[in-house]
């Protein structure tokens, strides 16, 4: 592979891993900051004012962090995937410009109403402002994806001049493949957000320290994963079976499947490719599972990676474990939600510490889980950049060597030490916990009746 084409690549994946590990706590984090905001304005019960403005700074440090990644990734469209921008511009630009416009600007102008007006504004008000905070990064998510989905499964285009053109808006909107990943990436975001706060509940309740605060804040934390892990394996299905419908390579890939069959198993193990004699091992397999998770039926038939030209199949090791560990993960998630809630329902959260000390350490693994889809999303496709169109090595910038190396050296740098502040920030103040607010602060508005 051309070595500024590798490069590019690592430094643009290198960019997204970052910055989507904030992404993922801003998304999941706001509604519960929301609904305890909310709490606070219907119940008036100071409780609920100190659990909003606790996670809600935690929330905050996160937010914005988050934001200069973010910018920093549309820049290398023009620096490094040139060639890409101008096949794509004229549609990848529009989902990209209705984001910056619309939801950027609402979560940006109601983050900063909720911050700076928390003594200022009436409990209803903040809980109005917190709310337009959660719309706009949910509306963010929808038109980012809508950009990533015509890449995934191009629709509503016209080939013109050399380029791609939009033709038919309302079908990149409505694009299934936008739909699909949306609500699969939005409930693992509201995963990563619901073990965020257990967690870190779990830290303090293990240490006897505001057990009342932090109870109920577990409970949140608990409410969402309950709903976001039993979810997840149906979202997680449907969006599997389109995916191997509209690329049948990343639908072979994620099981490994060489030969097209009907009742395709499901491998536990990869089985390489048979043609390799060395390669050659025993799978350990379930029967008909595989075809049933991308047909829905247990007889469907499999496209195998021998009938997909060589040079258009992705890197299958990585996309099968990659698919693999997230699933294993996504149960985990399950048995750790519905656990936790046997145990509040009986009161015997505080007196499981062995729970508690898993859930603590299970913190960064919902990030680890949606990172590992986002490597069966992107590099699934491979080796396309928009898929039957544009072959990624196609998109690159005419740039040399060492500009690509200094960029990256330079991102890597920088993008470390943001991820240094925020986890240290973020350390910082969940282990202090909850500020103790007077009487005049309790409410958002100190000479406010």
């Amino acid at each position: 592979m051309d070595e500024v084409l590798l490069l590019s690549r690592l430094q643009f994946g290198i960019t997204v891993i970052y910055h989507f590990l904030f992404v993922p706590l801003t998304i999941g984090l706001v509604i519960l900051v929301a609904m305890m905001q909310t709490k606070y304005a219907t119940t008036l019960d100071p409780m609920y004012d100190r659990m909003a403005r606790f996670w809600g700074k935690l929330f905050s440090i996160n937010f914005v962090l988050g934001i200069v990644t973010g910018i920093t990734m549309e820049f290398q469209f023009g620096t490094n995937w040139s060639e890409y921008s101008k096949y794509m511009g004229d549609i990848f630009g529009s989902p990209l410009a209705i984001e910056a416009l619309v939801a950027f600007f609402l979560e940006s102008t109601f983050i900063g109403i909720w911050l700076f007006g928390k003594d200022r504004l009436s409990p209803k008000m903040r809980a109005f402002a917190i709310w337009m905070v959660a719309l706009g990064t949910n509306i963010s998510a929808v038109w980012i994806i809508t950009a990533n989905g015509f890449m995934q499964n191009p629709v509503g285009y016209v080939l013109r001049n050399g380029r791609v053109e939009l033709e038919n808006f309302g079908a990149v909107l409505t694009n299934p493949y936008v739909w699909h990943m949306f609500f699969h990436t939005v409930i693992a975001c509201y995963i990563v957000g619901a073990f965020f706060v257990m967690g870190i509940s779990a830290y303090h309740l293990l240490r006897k320290n505001e057990v009342d605060f932090f109870k109920k804040s577990f409970k949140y934390g608990l409410i969402m994963a309950l709903v976001a892990t039993t979810l997840t394996p149906f979202i997680g299905h449907k969006n599997g079976t389109y995916v191997a419908s509209v690329q049948p390579a990343k639908g072979a890939a994620m099981e490994a499947i060489w030969e097209t069959e009907q009742g395709a198993p499901f491998h536990i193990l990869q089985i390489p490719d048979p043609a390799n004699e060395r390669n050659a091992v025993e799978a350990i397999s379930i029967p008909k599972l595989g075809s049933f998770f991308y047909t829905n039926s247990f007889n469907g038939e499999i496209t195998g990676l021998k009938d997909i030209p060589a040079d258009e199949r992705p890197p299958v090791n990585l996309v099968f474990y990659s698919f693999r560990i997230m699933v294993a993960l996504g149960l985990l998630f399950l048995a750790i939600a519905w656990y936790g809630y046997y145990l509040y329902r009986k009161d015997r959260l505080l007196d499981s510490p062995r729970y508690l000390k898993t859930t603590l350490y299970s913190i960064l693994l919902p990030y680890v889980a949606i990172n590992l889809g986002w490597i069966v999303a992107e590099v699934g496709r491979q080796p396309w950049v928009v898929y039957g169109l544009m072959k990624t090595a196609e998109g690159v910038s005419p740039i040399s060597l060492s500009q690509i190396i200094f960029s990256l050296s330079g991102l890597v740098v920088f993008y470390t030490i943001l991820i240094i502040a925020d986890v240290y920030l973020l350390v910082k103040y969940a282990k202090k916990g909850p500020e103790v607010l007077d009487a005049a602060t309790v409410g958002g508005m100190k000479h406010v009746s």
